[in-house]
């Protein structure tokens, strides 16, 4: 049991006052109350957390990303590329990954959400080099276990290469049998229904430019067949958009529709370029988007209707993206950055602060297809974030403790974070781990990665 207690804040929702100096206690993997002055149960051994100074936040929820990109951050070449050049260039260094660039890019990307407060992540791992034997799957599984993170990952695809009017080399992609083959295999041997899973699958495909439209539909039907839901990349650029229109004489939404691949179980990465009649058909499907306002300023994207969907009725979450077009895994900076991004081009009142942290929370779970995750109420998940705003950055800010997290601050480190009741960061370190391990032990398989690569 945990007991949090005097919290200066606790946002139990995110369109929600914010409740001062209260207590919140934690039972197993469940909150089990929140309120003044409480006593946690006789008889039970409670761990305490102070709560002067933290505000509490429900666990944060990334929709979207690549681990694996963590090695490759910051990359010249890559600084000031658009996406296809980016990805062109970036292939021929990622067809070099070993199954120590899959164990260890997972557990850095982890842990660095944790440490922002994210508690729940996917990861949209697509790229299966012809040189690693070893199962991506189980050893992402694996390695988040180590951190304790609440994932819910991929099994990506590609299947078109250079060769026949895609990107990648021919040694990162697969034959669509085993692409298929595979991904049944891992639903059955890591997928857990349960709606406070600590293990999900859902299947993949990268791209409409990396695959064909045939596999498309039989991952859609798979899918459905095992009640696993369905991501892939949609309208993140203009590039995209004309490669669809050549390719397959529709534009990218239409193509998903026709292959099936919409519905309330499938999401989105990105859908910037979408025009008012596709909003209405994400809308009316119940269609989901994961919004990666760093990633889509990044490579000089665009800027994703978030106002626009939310209006309409469609259900937007937030996600970090790949870390080499982000450049870190900063969780609770990606929702400050969706805040500003809105405001740009629609003014002040474009996002407001409880909007954007709805996104982070219970429309990631919502998306992600979780149940009574993402509020901080009795009955519902113990994920939480406990963020110290006793420092310089957050003085004269706390008139709205939830909103400061956002709008002021400059570090972004969570003091504590909970997943399903267990605390995995303690005092801004990782429980059970050793983080100058993590970072000598990733630093040698970069190293190790740039050096097959020839960098």
């Amino acid at each position: 049991m945990i007991h949090i207690k005097n919290a200066l804040a606790v946002m139990t929702r995110a369109d929600s006052e914010v409740l001062n100096n209260v207590d919140v206690v934690i039972k197993g993997s469940a909150i089990h109350e929140v309120g003044r002055s409480l006593t946690p149960p006789p008889g039970s051994d409670v761990e305490v957390i102070p709560g002067e100074g933290l505000v509490v936040t429900p666990g944060l929820v990334n929709t979207h990303h690549h681990f694996y990109q963590t090695f490759t951050r910051n990359i010249p070449f890559a600084q000031d590329a658009k996406l296809f050049d980016w990805l062109v260039y970036l292939y021929d260094v990622w067809k070099h990954m070993d199954a120590d660039t899959v164990w260890w890019s997972t557990v850095l990307a982890t842990a660095e959400l944790l440490k922002t407060g994210c508690t729940t992540t996917t990861d949209h791992h697509y790229l299966y080099p012809a040189g690693i034997n070893t199962d991506i799957m189980a050893l992402q599984f694996d390695a988040a276990s180590r951190t304790g993170i609440r994932f819910s990952p991929t099994r990506g695809s590609m299947s078109r290469s250079k060769k026949n009017g895609g990107l990648p080399p021919d040694s990162t992609v697969q034959s669509e049998k085993t692409i298929l083959d595979d991904s049944e295999r891992t639903i059955k041997e890591f997928h857990d229904p349960g709606p406070w899973a600590m293990r999900k699958v859902a299947l993949a495909p990268c791209s409409p430019f990396s695959v064909s439209e045939q596999l498309m539909k039989e991952t859609a039907s798979l899918a459905r067949r095992y009640g696993v839901r369905l991501h892939t990349h949609l309208a993140e650029t203009k590039d995209e958009e004309e490669y669809c229109v050549q390719t397959y004489g529709r534009r990218p939404l239409k193509l998903m529709e026709d292959c099936g691949f919409i519905g309330r179980d499938v999401w989105f990465a990105h859908g910037i370029f979408f025009d008012d009649e596709e909003l209405d058909v994400l809308a009316s499907t119940g269609t989901s988007i994961a919004h990666c306002p760093s990633s889509n300023m990044r490579l000089g994207s665009g800027i994703c209707r978030v106002r626009d969907m939310l209006d309409k009725g469609v259900n937007v979450a937030l996600a970090v993206d790949g870390s080499a077009s982000n450049d870190t895994s900063d969780m609770l900076g990606e929702i400050r950055q969706a805040l500003l991004l809105q405001r740009v081009s629609l003014g002040a009142g474009a996002l407001s602060a409880r909007e954007a942290w709805r996104m982070a929370t219970e429309n990631g779970t919502k998306l992600l297809g979780f149940e009574k995750i993402g509020r901080i109420e009795p009955g519902w998940a113990a994920d939480l974030a406990l963020f110290d705003v006793n420092t310089l950055g957050y003085v004269g800010a706390l008139s709205d403790p939830a909103a400061a997290l956002l709008f002021s601050g400059y570090n972004h480190q969570a003091s504590y974070t909970i997943v399903n009741g267990s605390v995995v960061v303690a005092n801004g370190n990782l429980v059970g781990l050793d983080e100058k391990e993590i970072t000598a032990k990733s630093s040698e398989a970069v190293n190790a990665l740039y050096a097959r690569a020839d960098l």
